[in-house]
């Protein structure tokens, strides 16, 4: 493993390598773009009819046309309030907006830019937030208009038409309570001019390591003489980690002034190494008089491992007659190499000890080097889709959208394992597949035709793929979009899909970890036992069906605020699923997997992937968003209307009114912050999530686990209610943001068998609170000190209030393996990060 001085030499020779490739920025050409302006500035122009202000609004280039109102909509006063670094940090910081409660949860949102499909978010990741002019959250329906599936949000980024910054980036984050220490050093060069981009960014994380020893973390096994190593010291709970990154994105217009639609490439490549520790090789000696003693033999066990990333993209949008045409191709090629410390072999010693010829509590000989194993993996993957949107049809309530797909997608696995007895393993999986989508207006109030009844439209969607090494599946959903009143949307959707397991899950050779703490219910105790990962070949096919109700309603009687609510309920067939945690139930359910001595006690676990025969779960997830401004609004002059009142959103290309976007501008404007201009802002945004039902039948027959009663898949258990918020001020250049969560205690319940225990987890609530400064607005600063134009500073408080989920038994006692610091080991920790724009 390379020294941090060896580390820093690296870092810094890639941070110089954007010197070079920045150089192109200069050639390209800005000519396409109107210099000194920006169609923000005239997206919303007030026109002065009989001394009444009249607000005209025109449609934004690059916004997303659907029936669904945007979830929120963010303008560049927004994205300044929020502090963030890069475009990676503003979807981090808007989270609670863009997760998605479709299907069990989780997962990113899909990213578009300026309306568009992309080959992958590295493109932009490192985007400035000040290269944007809005942003646009949208329901998981609109993902099928773009060849998506609807089980995610969708994230629109609308570029600024001329745009070109050099930003520096630093930062270092130390817990309160000492250990390690985190580094990054980030630098990005960036031009936008009209449709041509590039940007090149390089980046270095660098984390030392913590050991359970600097935690205080009690171990399971004491070591009978005082004088062995400290297993504590010789198991890490955070690795030590460096990762070296560039990355490079580059796009261009085709026909005259961009007209005929744009091309792009993408690349990026990443060396990443971590070293672990995974304890010490223990023995226990018995003497011939039965006295027995615990000790610690050797040096700590090491897992090192380096992997480096190649991935490349390419995309083309343009038209065929009224037919928009997208295509895209993104490419990546891993390898990884672990080396793994064998255990020593200690027979001997324990033949010595039975025999008498070597005392148990002496100094012990030195054992032969056991050697390492060595993992292998290399991968491959290539996805391709081609989309063709067009409006085919008319219809009195407006024009018929339909998207047509077909896509194909690659993937490779070749791994090896010394210690496998099967060998090298090579996967591959072909996947093709097609699919298209409808969306039918069918009452519009802007085309006058059944306008008493409001804006009704549905949307149907059908796929197919056939995968090479596991058959077909298919997919189809339906839904409607029903705005009765001006301000109010209501939606409910129906999708069934079906899903192959991973081609890791399947195949991933098997791996083993020694001295893994386990907490055994049967027993009531911690042990350290030997964990089994990898494949499972017998995995089979997942039948998902999901069900979800929508209502979005801008408040009538507070300016700016939003109601959000949605339903979802999910019934699924044969989920694939990693091992869940090891109740009497699980052990049970999956004969084979857990090994115990002849005393009882576990010293092996199997816990590679498994499928459950049936999951279900309902849940109902409502926010509440306030806000108001600080200070004096400004005099509107020329211009100088902004946004629409209301959050209305602009109409549709052929004209008509505005028309209201449920909750669009207002629930951003109610998270974010008031209108624009010379006033600060204030909000605060809350969003709540309770759970109906949660369950799952484990294997035909039973058993069927309840898992808000009781029983429990994970550590943890299944909180019936869970909160998210955010929040904060800015003015002037001053700004706070905090966003935070608390989730309810849950309870797991034990066979009630005699040693046996139930775990009750206590609620959390965690809290994060940035403060940053924009020392560049500060004029008699920059006056003073021309270096800090541009310039600014942040600290952020992670966990502020160092909370940590408390887990204990029926007595009251914390189980060893439940110990605060193996499930939060960092803590709170201080952030402190400086950003300079040139």
């Amino acid at each position: 493993m390379p020294s941090h001085r060896h580390a820093l030499s690296l870092s810094a020779l890639a941070i110089a390598m954007i010197a070079q490739p920045a150089l192109a920025l200069d050639d390209l050409q800005t000519s396409e773009a109107p210099a000194g302006t920006d169609q923000a500035d005239d997206e919303y122009a007030p026109r002065d009819a009989g001394g009444d202000i009249v607000v005209v609004a025109t449609r934004v280039a690059g916004q997303v046309e659907a029936p669904q109102p945007p979830i929120a909509t963010l303008d560049e006063k927004d994205l300044q309030s929020l502090g963030a670094a890069n475009l990676t940090d503003v979807l981090a910081r808007i989270s609670p907006q863009t997760t998605s409660g479709r299907g069990r949860g989780g997962g990113m949102p899909i990213v578009l830019v300026n309306g568009q499909r992309i080959t992958n978010f590295r493109e932009m990741r490192n985007y400035p937030p000040e290269a944007v002019r809005r942003v646009e959250i949208l329901p998981e329906e609109v993902a099928l208009r773009f060849g998506y599936p609807a089980d995610a949000r969708v994230v629109n980024f609308i570029l600024k038409d001329s745009f070109a910054s050099k930003t520096i980036e630093a930062e270092t984050a130390v817990p309160t309570r000492g250990g390690f220490q985190a580094y990054e050093l980030e630098a990005t060069a960036l031009r936008i001019a009209g449709k041509q981009r590039f940007n090149v960014t390089a980046k270095i994380d660098d984390t030392s390591p913590l050991t359970e020893a600097e935690r205080g973390v009690i171990q399971s096994s004491s070591l009978s003489v005082s004088t062995d190593p400290d297993p504590a010291a010789a198991r890490t709970l955070i690795a030590d980690s460096r990762e070296l990154s560039l990355n490079t994105a580059w796009s261009r217009g085709l026909g005259k002034d961009g007209l005929g639609g744009q091309i792009s490439l993408s690349g990026n490549v990443t060396r990443s190494d971590s070293r672990s520790l995974s304890g010490l090789t223990l023995v226990a000696l018995t003497a011939p008089d039965a006295i027995r003693a615990v000790r610690a033999v050797g040096d700590p066990l090491e897992r090192l491992t380096r992997s480096t990333a190649l991935q490349v993209g390419a995309g083309i949008n343009t038209f065929f007659g009224n037919w928009q045409f997208n295509a895209t191709v993104d490419g990546s090629h891993g390898e990884s190499r672990t080396l793994i410390d064998r255990r020593a072999d200690t027979a001997a010693l324990v033949a010595a000890a039975a025999s008498g010829s070597l005392p148990i509590n002496g100094a012990l000989p030195v054992l032969a080097d056991p050697g390492r194993d060595t993992v292998r993996s290399n991968t491959e993957n290539v996805n391709s889709l081609i989309t063709l949107v067009g409006r085919p049809v008319r219809l009195p309530g407006g024009e018929v959208t339909a998207t047509f797909k077909a896509g194909f997608a690659w993937s490779n696995i070749e791994s090896s394992d010394t210690r496998s007895k099967v060998g090298p393993i090579s996967l591959t999986r072909g996947d093709a597949s097609a699919g298209m989508n409808l969306g039918i207006p069918i009452t519009s109030r802007r085309e006058g035709f059944g306008a008493g009844l409001g804006d009704i439209s549905l949307n149907f969607s059908a796929g197919l793929n056939h995968l090479s090494d596991f058959g077909s599946i298919k997919d189809w959903s339906a839904g409607l979009t029903w705005s009765p009143l001006e301000g109010l949307g209501l939606q409910a959707s129906y999708l069934v899909n079906e899903a192959a397991p991973g081609l890791a899950q399947l195949g991933n050779p098997q791996t083993v970890t020694f001295n893994v703490p386990v907490y055994d219910f049967t027993r009531g105790e911690t042990v350290l036992a030997t964990i089994a990962g990898g494949g499972n070949p017998a995995l089979r096919k997942e039948r998902q069906r999901d069900l979800k109700f929508g209502a979005n309603w801008k408040l009538p009687f507070l300016a700016n605020s939003n109601l959000l609510a949605e339903y979802f309920r999910n019934r699924s067939n044969e989920v694939t699923a990693a091992f869940p945690l090891l109740t009497p139930e699980i052990e049970a359910a999956f004969p084979g997997r857990v090994v115990r001595d002849a005393g009882g006690r576990i010293v092996a676990v199997d816990q590679r992937p498994v499928t459950f025969a049936k999951q279900e779960s309902s849940r109902l997830r409502w926010g509440l968003n306030l806000s108001g401004t600080l200070g004096k609004a400004p005099e509107a002059g020329p211009g100088g209307a902004g946004m629409m009142a209301g959050g209305a959103r602009p109409p549709a290309p052929g004209g008509g009114p505005a028309r209201a976007g449920g909750s669009g501008r207002g629930m951003m404007m109610g998270m974010m912050g008031g209108p624009g201009g010379g006033q600060g802002r204030w909000n605060f945004g809350m969003y709540h999530t309770v759970q109906f039902d949660s369950s799952v039948l484990v294997a035909p027959g039973g058993p069927l686990l309840d898992l808000l009663a009781g029983d429990a898949l994970a550590a943890g258990g299944t909180p019936r209610h869970s909160l998210e918020f955010n929040g904060g001020l800015f003015k002037n250049g001053f700004g706070m943001f905090m966003n935070g969560s608390w989730i309810a205690p849950a309870t797991i319940s034990a066979t009630g068998a005699p040693g046996s225990s139930d775990l009750r987890f206590g609620s959390v609530t965690k809290i994060g609170i940035s403060m940053f400064a924009d020392l560049g607005a500060r004029a008699g600063l920059v006056k003073s000190a021309p270096f800090f134009k541009g310039s600014r500073v942040s600290l952020r408080f992670e966990n502020l209030l160092d909370s940590r989920q408390k887990v204990t038994d029926s007595s009251g006692l914390v189980p060893l393996s439940y110990q605060p610091d193996y499930l939060d080991p960092r803590g709170r920790v201080i952030e402190v990060e400086f950003r300079k724009m040139f």
